[in-house]
């Protein structure tokens, strides 16, 4: 809401007057008018109707000698009352710090031989703004190389795509090497290949996968992050090293068996007539996974996933479900080496 002007003034119109910015941020009128007013020595009330704030902020009081004049206070007096209360709340938060370092000061050496080992290497972030935070955070240290995997699933937002351009940019530009890995949908996806677009020129290499499991991001082997719950509300900060190296050995197993972004679409169709993504959806379906959980693994729609299950029960030559997972079983499909 904005304020009342101080001392009654009204504006034309016979109600109160607002002006509503922080003396900080005087507006140009206020600014011409003040300076004004110092060059002359005073200055006409009805002149500083268009700017209240100057009355607001105690910049003009009223002439003693005449009720239709405001004389301008001296710029160094106006300057030491807003610099005063200011200068009492520094003072008392001065104070108010020494008093908390005296209240911890003597759990410091209870906690030094705590802090050579890695107990709190592991920080559970609740909710997207602490999430965030803590990504920013790291990811602004980051100097070296940061590895990330990326699972398809709906269209990114615009404001996530723009956050994300945001929060790699700075990396780029420091000459930090990116790595991250898409499913192979992703190269189906304008989103997803207009933002790999923007970064085109620097140390980034994209690489796509037929599965992944979850997000994953690694900032120079020193911390990585993990989501817990389906809704990515809930994530794992982990700087424990023995944790961190163990997820990039993860990262490196799948980025070898990764095609890259650039080699062109990745569902090269067999000599058995079989694509690379029928074969990964044939292989979940003899492990017994129902439609919409190939779907989520392989990061595209059901619809998508039911037409590649359809084209794949005519090249087995298949008349049921029950009878296509025989089939893949007795072709050997399985079997072949990807």
């Amino acid at each position: 809401m904005f304020r009342t002007l101080g001392g009654g003034d009204l504006a034309t119109n016979g109600t109160k007057a607002t002006h509503p910015h922080a003396v900080t941020d005087l507006c140009e009128e206020g600014n011409r008018l003040y300076a004004t007013a110092l060059r002359t020595g005073r200055i006409a009330r009805a002149d500083v109707e268009t700017a209240p704030c100057l009355m607001e902020f105690a910049l003009l009081h009223p002439d003693p000698d005449d009720a239709d004049w405001l004389r301008p206070v001296p710029p160094t007096l106006a300057l030491a009352q807003r610099l005063h209360p200011l200068e009492q709340e520094i003072t008392e938060r001065r104070r108010l710090s020494v008093a908390l370092a005296d209240v911890f000061e003597p759990f410091m050496d209870l906690s030094t031989t705590q802090e050579s080992t890695p107990t709190h290497s592991i920080t559970v972030l609740e909710g997207l703004d602490r999430i965030n935070a803590a990504l920013d955070l790291a990811t602004s240290h980051c100097r070296t190389e940061m590895l990330t995997v990326q699972p398809s699933g709906r269209r990114r937002p615009e404001q996530r795509l723009i956050e994300g351009l945001e929060r790699d940019k700075p990396l780029i530009e420091r000459g930090v090497r990116i790595r991250t890995l898409y499913q192979h949908t992703a190269r189906y996806s304008p989103d997803r290949l207009a933002y790999v677009d923007h970064f085109a020129n620097g140390k980034v290499e994209y690489r796509t996968i037929d599965e992944l499991v979850d997000r994953l991001i690694v900032c120079d082997e020193t911390v990585a992050f993990i989501p817990i719950q389906d809704d990515r509300q809930v994530a794992l900060e982990l700087r424990h090293p023995g944790l961190v190296r163990y997820l990039i050995k993860v990262f490196e197993f799948m980025w070898d068996r990764a095609v890259p972004l650039s080699a062109g679409a990745p569902y090269e169709t067999a000599p058995d007539g079989i694509t690379d993504i029928q074969h990964s959806i044939a292989k979940l379906l003899v492990e017994g996974h129902v439609d919409e959980a190939i779907a989520r693994r392989l990061g595209m729609n059901v619809r998508t996933c039911r037409a590649h299950i359809a084209k794949l029960a005519q090249a087995l030559g298949s008349g049921s479900r029950a009878q296509l997972g025989y089939l893949i079983a007795q072709s050997g499909m399985l079997d072949r080496d990807h």
